[in-house]
């Protein structure tokens, strides 16, 4: 699933591409995750901006209507030239005054596409409860150590909480508590205000770093263009089971945790 580094590059890629014009929407699916509806009715707006929050790309239109979209699990964005052949997963086409198309292709089809009144936005189910962004300055060490005070749940998964903060998922989650030195079993909220303030750091470094590279490319992420992220070749951890440590060469070792696979190394991140 593509996480937040994945989300903003798309954003990125997708930006000197606007403004644009949407001459004609063609939905070639019923549903997403949810019914496709309204977004036929943009016809005749300009994509003026788009912002992201979490996960979530936020397409802002003349019209004052916001696109809402997550990626699912397999879900991308292309701009295309209109010669281009469609491809059978390709469920939302917007025609641009460009003579591009921007597609949206999702082979699983649990992505979300939902044009929201930009006033009302911000109180959307899927939005208002959202912890702060971790590369900006809401997410601290104070606000961290706060969030985790009462969470007896392991670190990566507390980490994981969007309530706690947005878009460190599984991978991301993993890299980071290696650079802080945290196991990721250790309880929330034994985290002492000093560690508090290394994983901040280090949640950012990751990030930032995994953004520069484009994100990273697993299964079935791939940019605007077509072309894959590379961040992958930096993972300390992450894949790596039973694979030597980059820093002390201890055997990486993996767990489950909430369903979902974690790995560290015994040695660097004590218990």
């Amino acid at each position: 699933m593509p996480e937040l580094p994945e989300v903003e590059t798309t954003r990125q890629g997708l930006l000197p591409f606007l403004p644009a014009k949407i001459e004609q929407v063609d939905v070639r699916a019923p549903k997403l995750r949810y019914p496709l509806q309204g977004i036929e009715q943009l016809t005749g707006s300009t994509f003026t901006n788009i912002e992201r929050r979490s996960k979530y790309l936020l397409f802002q239109t003349s019209s004052h209507t916001t696109l809402l979209s997550h990626l699912g699990m397999t879900g991308r964005f292309a701009v295309l030239d209109s010669s281009v052949p469609l491809a059978k997963a390709d469920h939302v086409i917007f025609h641009l005054d460009t003579g591009q198309q921007l597609r949206y292709h999702d082979p699983r089809r649990f992505g979300i596409m939902l044009p929201i009144p930009t006033v009302e936005l911000h109180e959307h189910p899927l939005l208002v409860n959202l912890g702060p962004e971790p590369l900006t300055n809401d997410f601290t060490a104070t606000t961290l150590h706060s969030s985790l005070k009462n969470r007896k749940t392991p670190i990566k998964v507390a980490l994981m909480d969007s309530k706690v903060v947005v878009g460190v998922g599984n991978i991301y989650a993993s890299e980071s508590l290696f650079r802080a030195g945290i196991r990721p079993t250790r309880a929330a909220n034994k985290l002492s205000k000093a560690e508090c303030t290394t994983l901040v750091h280090c949640v950012k470094e990751t990030l930032a770093e995994a953004i520069a590279a484009g994100g990273s490319s697993l299964k079935d992420f791939a940019h605007t263009d077509g072309k894959l992220g590379y961040f992958q070749a930096q993972f300390n951890v992450y894949g790596r089971a039973d694979k030597p440590c980059h820093t002390c060469g201890t055997p990486i070792e993996k767990l489950t945790q909430a369903q979902r696979s974690t790995f560290y190394c015994p040695q660097c991140q004590p218990r």
